[in-house]
């Protein structure tokens, strides 16, 4: 392996600060050291105080009384068996969500438990850090090599690639890894660890997908729960570098960025370690090889292996440990495709393994267990109550239909107090993860992926494998068709609303019995009819057409120079960057020219080719491309870029982040 060396010393003398006129802007003055990009609400959360656990229990605990009570007297009370087909269903779907908050506040009683935790700096254990690949380009591949290479503590990293590669294997004899293919690819990434496995000598292995970039102190952070003999995965967080995805919005102005997968990474999965029933969720994982064996390898029955072997291991007498703490990011879906595709894979793996798996029926599994891996696999099924919340109000206004026999002045009230109290303790049990009408969206994109998958749990199991696309898509920019779900139920919505409103002023042959409920079902219809367009222009809009470009590109403000004269970089990635130059001083379109960036502690320096220039305001704006051949030197910018927060320390030295309790940042190392 490659030997770290820290970014201690400038490869010469510092930029001097810079003014360059930005378009449209005032001059920005620039100085030494200069920001990277920045990723905040990484580090592990500080405890939950007493008074807050006993806050947010309460609420719920309370939630659950007034939700049963709802419930009794809906079944006993207010049930018009007349009108099933609308009463019986809405009925259903109301205790299917009393259900819901049950397991959920079981699942989230307790958010901090887990083992003591302490950071590493040596280790006895033999450790290998993998990297199955099929078909990623190099420009997401390249900086999850170059990031595991300069994980700190040794290690063997190799690159498996299932895409038989020579421009792989190259890559990872560069940069100082080690390469690995197979003569076919039977049962996709589980296959190609099982083959590996064959091959390594390790006592534990590190699980990164190509396009997860991992922090340097990532194995310093888990190794200790090894510790326990018991312990066979250590999990940590999913998050990711491409803050402009699909699934990535800003909750309001002034708001932090929602992302959609936070609440199960940042809170649900910690959660678990209550119940002693985390799990493998695929990446930036460390697992035990001795305990593969035990469960006969990673299993490939199904799509989600990860979850999968979990249970197997878990059958074993083995356990996993989740590490809440971001120590590694990776590419989440850029579009609505690969959003859907990924959606609707997790959804049919979670069908595959209910009926392969039957994790209900298995005598090893603790309740704890039990009730973990059941409310995760389950919660698939959410979407056919969404799909009934959006199908059963119209009804209502077609038909005229009261499905509640009881009258307005008691029912509103009783409704109402029950939804705020839900609304309520759903709020604090998410612990700020979930933000209601953003949810409610993402509740809705997804339906149309998840729908057919859940099917697969009637149907006898596939184990077909699609991987998720990475990076760039090609030249062409298209975008994806709204699902025709959407479409049928939105025009319903709409086609209910218009029906009400020509009923309510009487231009329809039809009266409404009961108009308090009419008029609440039109509420409901006009609020699904808001969420349904509002998925659709998400699905639609040129912000998520595919990817016109290589690599991912993060704003930056650093000091640099083209040729020599100075300049400033306003965004970076592993394929180029974008840089203002002063107009006297700006190369030609095609030209050949040497980019330097002080990146605070390191001076970074790659040829480039202008490919885009830009002249307005008193200066210029150059799109740069690397030239090809240098991946040594792009591997050590995409990291200073992707983990190299650290290179620019405070003065005084590296500090903890406020509101954690994560040690503070070690300067960066990367490969020499």
């Amino acid at each position: 392996m490659m030997q770290g060396k820290p970014l201690q010393e400038p490869l010469g003398p510092p930029m001097r600060p810079l003014a360059i006129p930005r378009p449209g802007r005032s001059p920005a003055r620039l100085t030494v050291p200069t920001p990277l990009p920045t990723f905040p609400g990484s580090g592990r959360p500080a405890p939950e105080s007493a008074r807050r656990k006993t806050l947010i229990r309460g609420v719920a605990g309370a939630a659950l009384v007034v939700t049963a009570g709802y419930l009794l007297w809906r079944t006993t009370s207010t049930l018009d068996l007349g009108i099933w087909w609308i009463a019986v269903p809405l009925l259903m779907v109301e205790i299917h969500n009393g259900f819901g908050l049950l397991l959920f506040t079981l699942a989230l009683w307790d958010v901090d438990a887990g083992p003591p935790w302490r950071p590493v700096t040596k280790t006895s254990q033999r450790v290998a850090v993998l990297i199955p690949t099929y078909n990623e380009p190099e420009d997401v591949l390249l900086p999850a090599v170059a990031a595991a290479i300069a994980i700190e503590l040794p290690h063997e990293t190799w690159v498996l690639d299932d895409g038989r590669r020579d421009w792989v294997r190259a890559l990872a004899t560069e940069l100082g890894a080690r390469y690995l293919s197979r003569p076919t690819n039977e049962h996709a990434k589980a296959g190609n660890l099982n083959h590996a496995l064959e091959t390594i000598e390790a006592d534990l292995v590190a699980i990164f997908d190509a396009d997860h970039v991992a922090s340097p102190r990532f194995l310093r952070q888990t190794l200790c729960y090894f510790d326990d003999p018991e312990i066979a995965v250590v999990q940590t967080p999913q998050d990711f570098y491409n803050l402009d995805s699909f699934e990535h919005e800003v909750n309001g102005p002034g708001e932090q960025l929602f992302h959609e997968e936070a609440v199960f990474y940042r809170v649900i999965a910690p959660a678990k370690n209550a119940w002693r029933a985390a799990f493998w969720c695929g990446t930036g994982a460390v697992v035990r090889v001795a305990a593969l064996r035990d469960a006969g390898g990673v299993a490939t029955d199904t799509v989600t292996e990860d979850i999968h072997t979990t249970i197997r291991m878990n059958e074993r007498g083995w356990r996993a440990v989740y590490h809440n703490e971001v120590l590694a990011r990776g590419l989440a879906p850029g579009d609505a495709i690969e959003y859907m595709a990924q959606r609707h894979r997790w959804a049919l793996g979670a069908m595959q393994v209910l009926r392969i798996e039957h994790p209900f029926r298995r005598s090893h599994l603790t309740p704890g267990q039990w009730l973990s891996f059941g409310t995760t696999l389950l919660a698939w099924f959410d979407s056919w109550r969404t799909l009934a919340f959006m199908v059963l109000p119209v009804a209502v206004l077609a038909s005229g239909a009261s499905p509640i026999s009881a009258p307005g002045h008691l029912y509103g009230p009783l409704f109402l107090l029950t939804f705020g109290m839900q609304f309520l303790a759903l709020r604090l049990l998410a612990r700020g993860y979930y933000p209601p009408m953003l949810s409610l969206v993402f509740e809705v994109l997804r339906m149309p992926a998840v729908l057919p998958a859940t099917l697969q749990a009637l149907l006898p199991p596939r184990a077909a494998f699609r991987v998720t696309r990475k990076g760039r898509a090609g030249d062409e920019r298209s975008r994806f068709p709204v699902p025709r779900l959407h479409v049928v139920l939105a025009a319903m919505s709409a086609a209910g609303l218009v029906w009400f409103a020509a009923t309510a002023a009487g231009l329809s042959p039809m009266r409404y019995e009961q108009p308090p409920a009419a008029a609440g079902a039109a509420m409901f219809a006009a609020l699904n009819l808001w969420l349904l367009t509002t998925a659709m222009r998400r699905i639609r809009s040129a912000r998520f057409a595919r990817e016109r470009r290589a690599g991912v590109r993060l704003g930056v403000q650093l000091a640099g120079g083209v040729d020599g004269g100075p300049c400033e970089v306003v965004d970076l990635s592993s394929t180029g960057a974008r840089a203002l130059v002063a107009t006297p001083a700006a190369p030609m379109l095609g030209a050949a020219v040497e980019l330097t960036i002080d990146l605070g502690k390191d001076m970074f320096a790659v040829r480039t080719h202008v490919r885009r220039r830009l002249e307005r305001d008193g200066a210029v704006e150059l799109g740069l491309e690397f030239a090809t051949g240098q991946r040594a030197a792009v591997a050590r910018a995409a990291l200073v870029l992707l983990n190299g927060a650290a290179a620019l320390e405070p003065p005084g030295g590296p500090r903890a982040r406020p509101g954690t309790t994560d040690p503070p940042e070690r300067p960066l190392t990367v490969a020499a």
